[in-house]
């Protein structure tokens, strides 16, 4: 049965991403033209239990689909995984009278959203907005792009002076447990060699990829490093390779948080408009405890447990051979 919901909030939770503040738009904007009151919970499950909840209009979100970060802010909530907690937030919610939720955020968000709807009853759809585009579910999720394309950037740039002074770099980039934003700029940027929390590789194979290199007369070389490999972060293997192999001066350059800011590109303003758009017409269908996700350019969707379980897909096997292939 389609239920009757007359009011939804919208929040952004985990690490922000760029593109959370255009899929709050779209939320915000669909609910209003489909005559639902909205409301918006500042900094995430922190504010459902402290009672941050807002109202929204369609003026609430004007100017902000180029804006990178979250106008709702988002925070870590330990209290939310309790179950006082959790009751807190709820009776929250009742208080402003509302029905259904969309969170915006990763798998923590989503692990959050599922227990609060089977332990409460409240009617939830999650959005992928994460850079590390690590949910299944979605070929793409809100930031990634927008990422990528930040972190090509200044590889480009690295590589500019890597190249005016026969150095090695080592450049660290986000991916705690999934390689895809390491793997696809070290693709798009030329790297000589990548790193993956995937992929076990030892010190002594990355030397031996290295040196055939400089055999074969190469001024310069990028070590692209995710920073959950197994062999450390990119200061403890650039010392390590540094040991045993010194053709190169050696530099390491770590993007940290540089990759989760900025204006989204345009793909991740249309991917978080669209997905902004769907969450708010399936909760208006009926759908609860699942995620809106893009696969193939459609909108499709997937329950919050499969999004979660299945949460480590397997990076392409093309681009894995390429790395190698193409650095030459």
């Amino acid at each position: 049965m389609r239920p009757n919901i007359k009011n939804i909030a919208v929040l952004t939770s985990g690490g922000d991403a760029p593109g959370m503040n255009a899929c709050i738009r779209a939320v915000v904007r669909t609910g209003i033209y489909n005559g639902i009151n909205m409301f918006g919970v500042l900094q995430g499950y922190q504010g459902l239990i402290t009672n941050n909840i807002i109202p929204m209009d369609a003026r609430s979100v004007s100017n902000i689909i180029h804006m990178g970060g979250t106008i709702l802010k988002t925070a870590r909530c330990l209290e939310f995984k309790t179950d006082e907690g959790m009751a807190l937030a709820y009776e929250n919610l009742k208080a402003h009278n509302i029905d259904a939720l969309v969170v915006i955020g990763g798998d923590g968000t989503f692990t959050g959203a599922r227990r609060f709807a089977q332990k409460h009853g409240v009617h939830v759809i999650g959005v992928p907005g994460t850079i590390d585009n690590d949910l299944y579910g979605s070929d793409f999720t809100l930031g990634y792009d927008t990422a990528m394309n930040t972190v090509i950037e200044a590889i480009d740039k690295i590589r500019d002076t890597a190249d005016a002074h026969d150095r090695l770099f080592f450049v660290e980039v986000m991916g705690r447990d999934s390689g895809c934003i390491a793997l696809r700029s070290a693709v798009a940027c030329g790297a000589e060699a990548v790193l993956l929390p995937e992929k076990e590789t030892s010190i002594d194979d990355l030397v031996k990829q290295l040196g055939a290199g400089a055999v074969t007369k190469k001024t310069s070389s990028i070590v692209i490093v995710s920073e959950g490999h197994k062999q450390g972060g990119a200061y403890d293997i650039a010392k390590h390779v540094k040991e045993k192999f010194d053709h190169y001066d050696t530099k390491v350059t770590i993007l940290g948080h540089l990759q989760r800011g900025g204006s989204p590109s345009s793909f991740d303003r249309i991917l978080a408009s669209r997905l902004g758009y769907a969450a708010v017409n399936e909760l208006l269908k009926g759908s609860s405890e699942m995620m809106v996700g893009l696969r193939g350019n459609e909108i499709a969707l997937t329950s919050l447990d499969e999004a979660l379980t299945e949460h480590n897909f397997k990076l392409e096997s093309d681009l894995l051979e390429m790395t190698h292939v193409l650095s030459i």
